[in-house]
């Protein structure tokens, strides 16, 4: 891995030196924007010497304005034309080389109507949107941007809502409460195996909880761990959370999960967006099981959303699509199936559905 290069430097190496040449030769007045987002492990920075043996090499986004879309064949001809085989001595493809518009693009990937992705999206939409989408949106480089609505999409992208992230992060610590007892019940059953799956349930939601905390969007499992020890707290929760994967009885991981929970907890008091709450674990009622009581920070953040629909959508405590569901083709549903006459992903018209049921 020590002779790789990064695809993004690859790709800005090509965009400056073949694909910006180019069109200022063959098309000097137009206006576009330049990028390499979306998918694609180079986008996230993970990208290593493996990556080269599918979709990756010399590659850029081309983003034209609505006005200009019927030039885009235009466009293609022009990158094609004695294209060479070879860019640095990466093969290039120019059928990789993408030229579309910012909202057909992000609308595309975001499962919303292409108005939202210039006005903004409504909060109930951020719900539906996993947050490998938005690190890919808004991960990445642009090489140039002549006419801004690139960096604008990106930047109204660059991370959740205030009460979108308070409900997220309540979310999360709701799964919490309703597991962190059950893994050293198992445990107390003789059922280490049962016990250890729990627990890997509950680091990862520890772990997701700090993505949340540290307002960094998580990606999806390939990268989940490699992205985790990025994190400012990764060096300090890292031996706690192996500790308790690694764990060969229930009480080695029920005591490096209490440590754990307490490090996040004392995260969560840093922020100062609901009053210090206690940060000690303690027994489950009259049982013999250590946890952190994950509902009690749920509800201080509840407490604190300000937007009506939300505070009655927590009812339903399951948080967004990272929460719901982390199989891949039901994360893909808005791009299997067409959008309503309205504009919405499946998704979306189902917590419409539930915002219907609780009268909002």
């Amino acid at each position: 891995m020590n002779d790789h290069i990064p695809g993004i430097q690859v790709s800005r190496a090509f965009h400056d030196n073949y694909i910006a040449p180019r069109l200022a030769s063959f098309m000097p007045a137009l206006p576009y924007a330049s990028a390499l987002v979306g998918p694609g492990s180079e986008v996230l920075g993970f990208d290593t010497s493996m990556s080269r043996d599918h979709d990756w090499g010399p590659r850029v986004l081309i983003f034209i304005r609505e006005s200009d879309v019927l030039q885009q064949e235009a466009v293609l001809a022009a990158l094609h034309k004695d294209a060479p085989a070879a860019f640095h001595g990466f093969p290039v493809h120019i059928e990789q080389t993408v030229v579309t518009t910012v909202p057909a693009y992000y609308s595309g990937r975001l499962g919303v109507c292409p108005s939202k992705v210039l006005e903004g999206l409504e909060l109930l939409d951020w719900l539906t949107i996993p947050s490998q989408t938005l690190a890919e949106l808004t991960g990445g480089a642009v090489f140039r941007d002549d006419i801004g609505e690139l960096t604008a999409a990106r930047g109204r992208l660059g991370y959740y809502p205030q009460d979108v992230w308070l409900f997220l992060m309540a979310s999360v610590w709701n799964r919490i409460g309703q597991e962190e007892h059950l893994m050293p019940r198992a445990g107390f059953m003789e059922d280490e195996l049962g016990a250890a799956l729990i627990a890997s349930r509950l680091i990862m939601d520890v772990m997701s909880l700090c993505f949340l905390i540290e307002r960094r969007y998580a990606p999806y499992p390939k990268w989940f761990g490699t992205a985790f020890r990025q994190l400012a707290c990764a060096s300090e929760l890292m031996p706690q959370l192996l500790a308790a994967q690694q764990a060969a009885a229930w009480r080695e991981r029920e005591q490096a999960l209490a440590a754990a929970y307490r490090l996040v907890a004392r995260l969560h008091n840093g922020l100062q967006l609901t009053e210090p709450l206690e940060v000690e674990p303690r027994l489950f009622f009259d049982r013999p099981f250590t946890v952190i009581g994950g509902g009690r920070f749920a509800e201080a953040l509840i407490s604190r959303v300000g937007e009506p629909a939300l505070r009655k959508l927590s009812a339903f405590r399951f948080g967004g699509m990272d929460q719901i569901s982390d199989n891949t083709d039901f994360r893909l549903l808005h791009q299997r199936f067409p959008r309503t006459p309205d504009g919405k992903s499946p998704l979306r018209v189902f917590f419409d559905h539930l915002m219907q049921g609780i009268g909002c």
